[in-house]
């Protein structure tokens, strides 16, 4: 749950005397929006923490670092187009990242489509999918969420010189391991809780 965003948006909203009715009809939400974001279960993409830090009168800065604070549950993908990958790729995400909400995708267009209706904090991409090249992928997710961090996935060490041209902060030879994973997460660009150990 995203419990300090959640504080810090009630505390904001309260300090301004408004009901969540009432911060709903400035926002041109519904309560129950209001609602789940006070409630943890939801967070406001950006446009909404722009019109929030408007509304409320906030440093924009205090709502996004809130927001970036409040990572308890990210979610997580993983894109490959071989399913063996994925099947037994799931398990040890789950594992390293026991508070996470993993999701895996065959289709990079599904995962492009899901990003842009999720807030993602990683993506594991594989490279070669196909005729789809997934350094091209990774560019257009971060087109939608400068702040994703995407690892490679690939069984071809020589591909490591073009991943890093194209925003990507790691890379992993597969079969994906739990020791890979983990080392993974420490070279992150943008770090979140992840349940596990150490997280």
């Amino acid at each position: 749950m995203s419990q300090f965003f959640s504080d810090t948006l009630r505390r904001l909203r309260t300090e301004k005397g408004l009901s969540q009715q009432a911060l709903a009809e400035k926002m041109y939400v519904t309560r129950p929006t209001v609602s789940r974001w006070e409630a943890g279960s939801r967070l406001p993409d950006a446009l909404m923490i722009s019109r929030l830090s408007e509304v409320l009168g906030a440093d924009v800065n205090v709502l996004l670092s809130a927001v970036e604070q409040s990572d308890e549950c990210p979610n997580v993908i993983i894109v490959d187009d071989n399913k063996i990958i994925l099947s037994g790729g799931l398990p040890i995400l789950q594992e390293v990242m026991p508070n996470a909400s993993v999701s895996a995708f065959t289709k990079p267009k599904d995962a492009i489509e899901y990003i842009k209706a999720n807030r993602v904090a990683l993506a594991f991409l594989d490279i070669e999918m196909g005729t789809v090249s997934g350094l091209d992928v990774c560019r257009e997710m971060l087109k939608v969420n400068p702040r994703l961090n995407v690892v490679y996935l690939t069984a071809y060490r020589e591909y490591s010189f073009d991943a890093w041209s194209t925003g990507a902060c790691g890379f992993m030879l597969k079969p994906i391991t739990v020791e890979g994973v983990r080392e993974q997460l420490n070279n992150l660009r943008y770090p979140f809780r992840t349940g596990g150990l150490g997280s």
